[in-house]
């Protein structure tokens, strides 16, 4: 295997500490890049993490100094703003420096809940019915749209915006939730039909020829009798709630293997859709009938060790050195002037 010099690319608060001494490495915030960053110095890499708030010169300069052969793309947003995360990429390609992960174009397409539902339904994609509230219009349900619905951030992610209120049965609580998003997470609202059931998650990774992990579910049963069965944000990120509640995700194993099937077909016909590249999630609601719904594709899935991602590529027989090493050589591989 050949040392790489990787320029580690990361939010400006989210660089480990060089002594991690008297930290929790299994609760830190930074524990993506920490667990990346550590994982290939010990393949051997030249590993340079470099933090970035809103100065793409700081990106310049060390690719001019330290001159590396791929940078490993960690950052979420850019001057916190999450949509200009594919500008920090589409940068990286000026520069002609390879990079890891999803494309400008399949995070442009992924990121717009609406957008990729639009795309979807045309490549006849089973997606649920939905409708896009813009800030500053009027909030009036199209009456296809039926109840219950659930409300959500048009461009955010990682739950951001939802709770248990997120999800609605008449247009009085409609409007609320509606302006909840408007004026709190400070972006147009998307609201879909409430597919009562399972969540299930399939990683996708690669660029031309695809593979798809196990798919991977988010155990609900123990939430609050009444609670409806999503993944809020207190669901992902209150260490506390999961404790409670004893929400883990594992294997979906109780599947049938033509449904299993199935799903990870659509997983891959999703990220070729949405021309994405690198590695990926899909994210699916499985209704009591077998009914399943593709309700968003993530580009640049969570990759800290023992979270959803690796640990499906885990069970595929991908161990985590082999999992970032083979997104490295994806990044490596990808060639951006292709669609031009």
């Amino acid at each position: 295997m050949k040392k790489l010099r990787v320029l580690a690319l990361m939010h400006d608060y989210m660089v480990p500490p060089d002594d991690i001494s008297g930290h929790d490495l299994a609760t830190v915030k930074w524990k993506t890049e920490f667990d990346v960053a550590s994982t290939l110095e010990d393949l051997g890499h030249d590993v340079r993490k470099l933090g970035v708030k809103d100065d793409l010169g700081l990106i310049r300069q060390a690719i001019d100094d330290f001159k590396p052969h791929i940078a490993f793309n960690l950052m979420e947003a850019f001057h916190e703003v999450g949509v200009f995360d594919m500008n920090v990429v589409s940068y990286l390609e000026l520069l002609r420096l390879p990079y890891t992960g999803c494309n400008p174009r399949g995070m442009l397409l992924s990121r717009d809940k609406a957008l990729s539902k639009k795309l979807m339904a045309y490549h006849r994609i089973r997606v649920p019915d939905f409708t896009v509230f813009k800030r500053g219009l009027a909030i009036k349900r199209p009456r296809r749209l039926e109840f219950p619905v659930i409300v959500k951030s048009l461009t955010q992610e990682a739950s951001i915006g939802i709770s248990q209120a997120s999800v609605v049965e008449d247009d009085e609580k409609l409007r609320e939730r509606v302006k909840f998003i408007h004026h709190s997470v400070g972006t147009d609202a998307i609201a879909e039909r409430f597919i009562d059931g399972r969540e299930l998650y399939v990683g996708v990774a690669g660029n031309e020829r695809l593979q798809v992990f196990p798919i991977w579910e988010i155990n609900l049963s123990k939430l609050p009798d009444g609670a409806h069965r999503i993944a809020t944000d207190r669901v992902k990120w209150n260490v506390e709630y999961q404790k409670k509640h004893e929400i883990k995700t594992n294997a979906a194993t109780d599947l049938t293997t033509v449904l299993s099937e199935q799903i990870q077909r659509v997983a891959k016909r999703v990220y070729r859709a949405l021309e994405m590249s690198g590695y990926a999630r899909m994210d699916f609601r499985l209704d009591s009938e077998g009914n399943f719904f593709v309700m968003e594709a993530n580009a640049n899935p969570q990759l800290a060790f023992g979270e959803d991602f690796s640990e499906s590529a885990e069970r595929a027989g991908i161990s985590y050195d082999d999992l970032l090493q083979r997104i490295l050589n994806f990044g490596l591989r990808w060639q951006p002037e292709r669609p031009g």
